[in-house]
């Protein structure tokens, strides 16, 4: 365990991570730091958080942190994790293909947390080596948050299987709102959160990047969602990423009986589920 005087600047980190990609050798079976990062006594910044919550969607002033934002209270310590020289996968084209989130308790939004993160495991995908990062969120003793988010390298594979996804057969969930997003969302929301990632902030830097235009962060994608839905006290939350939302856009949020999705016709680009009670 390596315990932390503050939070590391993420600018650094991902031009270390990018620096560092191309040496990189991802494999199920490599090794990977068995490190915990610690940082204690963590509190929100006001005016990033009532700017994160007003980009997002969520109702601003509210007494409590947003479901999603522990995630960017703890993502830079993610992000050293993910750019150091042992941590075998690449940063450059790494993808966040999905998040569980459990909350235990209402975190308010001027309290003071600790907050920990370590890389779980990696596994074989049919597309690459996905690794798992936890997050937990403590208050002296108890756990009152945690997330389990997995990352995805691309790659050749002898592995013909990995997690499926696709559940054929489900009807559609039905259109709640059509919202049209704002080609200035990425670098809103990198600015309220610190996630500062080209590929979202401009036309030109995602175009290098293979992206015809700028792609809405995956974790603004699906904390919109959340706004829109509601999410209780004590909460156990999915989502997967399924495919990026190109900025500006025009998108349909659909949710019914505790499921969401963010789509663009029969394309789905984010779906997920919450449930009232700490069980996914």
């Amino acid at each position: 365990m390596i315990v932390l005087d503050r939070a590391p600047a993420l600018g650094p980190l991902l031009v270390l991570g990018a620096l560092r990609s191309p040496f990189k050798k991802p494999g199920s079976d490599a090794s990977f730091p068995r490190t915990r990062l610690v940082l204690p006594g963590v509190r929100a910044d006001p005016g990033k958080l009532a700017a994160y919550e007003r980009v997002c969607g969520f109702a601003t002033g509210d007494d409590g942190l947003p479901v999603t934002y522990p995630h960017v209270l703890g993502f830079p310590l993610a992000m050293r994790l993910m750019s150091a020289r042992e941590f075998p996968l690449p940063l450059l084209g790494l993808v966040h293909t999905s998040i569980e989130i459990e909350r235990y308790a209402e975190l308010p939004g001027d309290g003071t947390y600790d907050i920990a993160v370590h890389v779980e495991e990696l596994r074989p995908h049919r597309r690459g080596t996905e690794a798992t990062v936890v997050t937990g969120v403590r208050v002296g003793e108890d756990v009152v948050w945690e997330s389990r988010s997995t990352y995805l390298a691309r790659h050749r594979t002898r592995h013909s299987g990995g997690t499926v996804r696709d559940e054929p057969g489900r009807p559609p969930l039905p259109v709640v709102e059509e919202w049209r997003i704002a080609g200035d969302v990425g670098r809103r929301y990198g600015a309220a959160s610190g996630d500062r990632n080209p590929i979202h902030l401009h036309p030109l830097t995602a175009r290098l990047f293979g992206f015809p235009r700028a792609i809405a962060h995956g974790m603004w994608t699906v904390a919109r969602c959340l706004a829109a839905h509601g999410v209780p006290t004590e909460a156990a939350v999915r989502a997967e990423f399924r495919a990026p939302v190109l900025l500006p856009g025009t998108v349909e949020y659909a949710a019914a009986d505790g499921r969401f999705q963010l789509r663009s016709g029969d394309r789905v680009h984010v779906e997920g589920k919450v449930l009232p009670h700490v069980a996914l």
